[in-house]
């Protein structure tokens, strides 16, 4: 599905389906042998949507093709080291003393509901207003009440979602510990950089912002992705993450947010999965993401 400047879609289509994705790996890393995340709301939430193929995957019922970069295992691995870094940079900012938390693209998260949040935590969800709905109820039906003040905000990122925030009750002038997990792929370059003076500008002093970013899209076209991508699609998978992202060049993230006043620090992703005790890949498709890094960043008192 090619995007336009104005598509919208469900969990089961388009980008929403990548949410959906998102949260089957999330599933797996919950019920791989590693155990590295817990996360028992993905299962649930993934059945609900109903997508086929992610529901066979998490209820072990896909024959993948063969292969170590294939294996359900791994596949949670690298949700689950994903899943990790942004849990404890949430954990990490509200045991420092911030309580407002701003989810945007949320998605199938469910860390409102998951994490032990200190009291007096406000969690903002972002995002679009048949996603918002979809999960909340969801959750209902399955007796999961929130740990934290959630508060969700039903709007289009590329509407004007700051007015939104403030409107559910954001106040800009507390330090705000932020996240955009899995999003910037999905951004037009100009976009990502509006993302980010928006959060500058709505950001006080102390602010914690953290991300994931790879900077040559190109890996999505080129041959290590489209063998994946074809073994995938012969067992069922349809999504397709190369026809749904922004390629093109865009500004390098550090440098960005570096000269809007952040300090900012990288992780590249083999330094997480070393850090969890696992081996990262070196078949040509973890090769070709080799240099996918995450992002910490805080807003010092004085900025640049």
């Amino acid at each position: 599905m090619t995007r336009t400047d104005s598509d919208s879609w469900d969990l089961a289509s388009s980008v929403g389906a990548t949410a959906t994705m998102v949260a089957a790996q999330r599933a797996l890393a919950t019920a791989g042998p590693d155990k590295l995340i817990d996360d028992p709301f993905a299962a649930p939430l993934v059945r609900a949507v109903g997508i086929d193929f992610f529901t066979r995957l998490i209820d072990g019922d896909v024959a993948l093709p063969e292969g170590d970069d294939f294996d359900p295992v791994r596949m949670g691995h690298g949700m689950g080291i994903r899943t990790r870094f942004f849990d404890q940079h949430f954990q990490a900012a509200t045991q420092s003393g911030i309580r407002q938390v701003v989810i945007l693209a949320a998605g199938l998260d469910s860390r409102a509901y998951r994490l032990d949040w200190p009291a007096g935590t406000l969690v903002y969800e972002v995002d679009l207003p048949a996603v918002i709905d979809f999960k909340t109820n969801t959750l209902a039906e399955l007796g999961a009440e929130p740990t934290a003040q959630r508060r969700t905000v039903a709007v289009d990122l590329r509407d004007d979602w700051p007015a939104a925030l403030k409107a559910a009750g954001f106040d800009p002038q507390a330090p705000t510990v932020w996240s955009a997990e899995g999003l910037l792929v999905y951004l037009q370059p100009d976009a990502q950089d509006a993302l980010f003076d928006t959060i500058t500008a709505l950001s006080a002093p102390g602010s914690r912002l953290a991300c994931e970013f790879i900077q040559d899209t190109t890996v999505f076209a080129g041959p290590e992705w489209r063998e994946h991508r074809e073994k995938l699609q012969s067992v069922g998978c349809e999504v397709e993450i190369g026809e749904l992202i922004y390629h093109g060049e865009r500004n390098h993230v550090v440098d960005y947010l570096t000269h809007a006043g952040w300090t900012v620090s990288g992780r590249e992703v083999r330094d997480l999965y070393a850090e969890a005790g696992l081996e990262y890949g070196d078949d040509a498709l973890a090769v070709a993401f080799g240099d996918l890094t995450y992002l910490s960043a805080v807003l010092p008192d004085e900025r640049v």
